[in-house]
C-alpha cells in the first residue's frame, strides 16, 4: 500500500511537471514564428564566424548568410507566398483530405468501423479493436470520437470492464498513429513533405516517395496489434477490475445499431472501391503501362508514384459517394461538397501551421544555419562512434521526450527533421530511415502526453464509466502500452535495417 502511494505521488509530480513545462511552451505556430526570427536574427552575428566546416556534397565552406538585412527583408517578403503554397505537406494533405471527407461525412467510414466491432467474437474483440483503432487513422480523427467510445461501449457489453476497452482502443488509434496498412493514409505524404523539405536542406535532388514506409508501417500494425493484445488482457484489465462502474447508466454511450440502408450502402461503397482496385492493377500490370516510367512501376518518376495522393483522394471519395446515395445520407451534390468542405473546416489550425512552418523551414535554408547545424551535429556524432542502431534509438527517445510537450504530430516533425534528417545523411542514415524511428518515437508516447489534444476527451470517455477517473489513471493505464511500444517497436525498426527488409517503396537505409 505504501508503494503504491509513492508510485501515485511520482507519477501525480512527474505529470504535473509535463504540464506546467508544456503549458508554458508558446503554440506551435508561434514556436514557429520565433524559431524563425532567431534564425533571422542570429544569423547576422554568425554571418562573422568562421565554423570552418565543409558542405559534404560540393566540398566549399559552410558560411552563414545574413538575412537580418534590408536585401534579406525583401527576398523574405518577395517569396512568402511562394515558399508557403509550394510546402510539399501542404497540398497533399488537402487533396487527400477532401475524399477522406466525403467517405466520413457520407457515413461510410462509421458504418465500416461499427460493423466489424459488433460482428466480432468475443475472443477476439481486443486485437480486433486494436486494429480498428490503428486503420481508423485512414478517417483522421475519427478514431478518437468514434473507436475510443466505442472500445468502452462493445467491453461493456461483453461483460468486460469499460476502461480496459478504452485503453485498448486509445493504444490501437494513438499509440499506433505512425504505423497502418501497405495502403498510405493521410499521415504519409504530411510526414514525407517534411522530410523531403528537410532532405533538401543537404541535398537539392534528393527524392523522397509517400511510401517509403509502407512496409514497415504495415508491420507495426501487426506488432501494435499483438502488444496491444497482450497488454490489455494480461495487465491492463486485472488491474481495472477493481475500478467500480459508478457512472450514471444515462449518460454511458450506446452501440447504435447500422440500418438497413447503412449495409446497402456500406456493401456498394466496398463493392466501388474493390472495382477501382482491380480497374488500377489491370491498368498498371502492363510493362507498357502509361503508369510506368521505362517499364518500372516503383521508380520516382513513374507516374502511379507520382499519383498516390490523388489515388486516396479517389478511393475514399468515390466509395463515399456510393454509400451516400444508396444509404440516402446524400441526396444532392450539394452534400458531397459540404463533407469536402467540412474535412476542410478542421485544416484552418493546420494551414496557419503550415504557414509560419514553411517560412522557418525557408529562413533555415537561406541562412545556411540548418545545414551547418546538421554537418556539425554528424561531426559530433562521428566523435563519439556510436553504433548506427544506438543512434537511430537515440533519434527515437529523442522523438518520443519532445512528444511529452510538442502534441501535433505535424509541428513536432517540422522543428526536428530540418536538423535530424541532413544531420543523419551525414551519417550516411537514410531520411527513409530517420522518418521510420521518429514514427516509432512518435506513437509510443502519444498516449502518455496529457497535452495530446485528445487527452481529456479520452479522460471524459472514462468519467462516463468511473467517475473518479483523472489523467493520473488515463496515463497510468496507458503507460504498459508506451513502454512496450518504445522497446519492442524500436527493435522491429533495428532488425529491419540488420535483416535489410525494404522499409517501403524507393527506400533505402544509407545515403547517398
Amino acid at each position: 500500500m505504501v508503494n503504491d502511494t509513492k508510485r501515485a505521488g511520482f507519477l501525480d509530480r512527474f505529470l504535473n511537471t509535463i504540464e506546467v513545462v508544456g503549458n508554458r511552451l508558446p503554440d506551435p505556430a508561434v514556436l514557429f514564428l520565433v524559431l524563425m526570427a532567431s534564425v533571422w536574427v542570429l544569423s547576422w552575428p554568425l554571418s562573422n564566424v568562421d565554423f570552418g566546416a565543409q558542405h559534404p556534397a560540393t566540398g566549399e565552406a559552410i558560411h552563414v548568410l545574413n538575412q537580418f538585412s534590408l536585401p534579406g527583408l525583401a527576398n523574405l517578403l518577395s517569396t512568402m507566398v511562394n515558399t508557403f503554397v509550394t510546402f510539399p505537406p501542404l497540398g497533399v494533405v488537402l487533396v487527400a483530405l477532401l475524399g477522406i471527407g466525403v467517405a466520413e461525412h457520407t457515413g461510410f467510414i462509421g458504418a465500416l468501423i461499427k460493423t466489424v466491432l459488433r460482428f466480432t467474437p468475443q475472443r477476439f474483440l481486443t486485437p480486433v479493436l486494436i486494429l480498428v483503432g490503428v486503420a481508423s487513422h485512414y478517417a483522421v480523427d475519427a478514431g478518437y470520437v468514434l473507436v475510443i467510445p466505442l472500445g468502452g461501449v462493445i467491453f461493456y457489453a461483453a461483460g468486460r470492464h469499460p476502461l480496459a476497452g478504452i485503453a485498448a482502443a486509445f493504444a490501437g488509434v494513438s499509440g499506433g498513429f505512425s504505423a497502418n496498412f501497405l495502403i498510405p493514409s493521410g499521415l504519409d505524404p504530411l510526414l514525407q513533405g517534411f522530410t523531403l523539405s528537410a532532405a533538401q536542406l543537404l541535398d537539392p535532388e534528393a527524392q523522397v516517395s509517400i511510401v517509403n514506409n509502407n512496409v514497415f508501417t504495415a508491420a507495426s500494425t501487426v506488432l501494435i496489434t499483438i502488444i496491444g493484445w497482450f497488454i490489455t488482457d494480461k495487465i491492463i484489465e486485472p488491474r481495472v477490475s477493481g475500478h467500480t462502474i459508478d457512472g450514471d447508466p444515462e449518460q454511458m454511450p450506446k452501440m447504435e445499431e447500422v440500418t438497413a440502408a447503412e449495409q446497402r450502402g456500406m456493401v456498394a461503397g466496398i463493392v466501388t472501391a474493390l472495382f477501382g482496385a482491380v480497374a488500377l492493377i489491370l491498368w498498371a500490370v502492363p510493362t507498357d503501362s502509361a503508369l510506368r516510367f521505362e517499364e518500372q512501376i516503383t521508380s520516382f518518376q513513374a507516374p502511379l508514384m507520382q499519383s498516390i495522393v490523388p489515388l486516396i483522394f479517389l478511393f475514399f471519395l468515390l466509395p463515399g459517394v456510393v454509400h451516400g446515395y444508396v444509404s440516402g445520407s446524400v441526396t444532392s451534390h450539394r452534400d458531397i461538397v459540404k463533407g469536402m468542405s467540412k474535412s476542410m473546416e478542421t485544416m484552418g489550425y493546420y494551414l496557419v501551421l503550415a504557414f509560419f512552418c514553411s517560412l522557418f523551414i525557408w529562413m533555415f535554408g537561406q541562412s545556411n544555419i540548418g545545414i551547418l547545424l546538421a554537418v556539425k551535429g554528424a561531426d559530433a556524432l562521428r566523435e563519439f562512434a556510436l553504433p548506427g542502431p544506438v543512434t537511430i534509438v537515440g533519434i527515437v527517445l529523442l522523438v518520443g521526450f519532445v512528444n511529452l510537450l510538442v502534441g501535433s504530430a505535424s509541428a513536432k516533425w517540422g522543428l526536428i527533421a530540418p536538423v535530424v534528417v541532413p544531420m543523419l545523411m551525414q551519417l550516411g542514415i537514410s531520411p527513409d530511415l530517420t522518418q521510420a524511428a521518429y514514427r516509432v518515437g512518435d506513437s509510443s508516447t502519444n498516449i502518455i502526453t496529457p497535452l495530446m489534444p485528445y487527452f481529456p476527451l479520452v479522460v471524459v470517455f472514462c468519467q462516463r464509466y468511473v467517475k473518479n477517473t483523472g489523467i493520473g489513471t488515463l496515463v497510468s493505464l496507458m503507460l504498459p502500452y508506451s513502454i512496450a511500444l518504445l522497446l519492442v517497436w524500436s527493435v522491429l525498426l533495428v532488425v529491419f535495417w540488420v535483416s535489410g527488409i525494404p522499409l517501403g517503396s524507393q527506400s533505402s537505409y544509407v545515403y547517398p
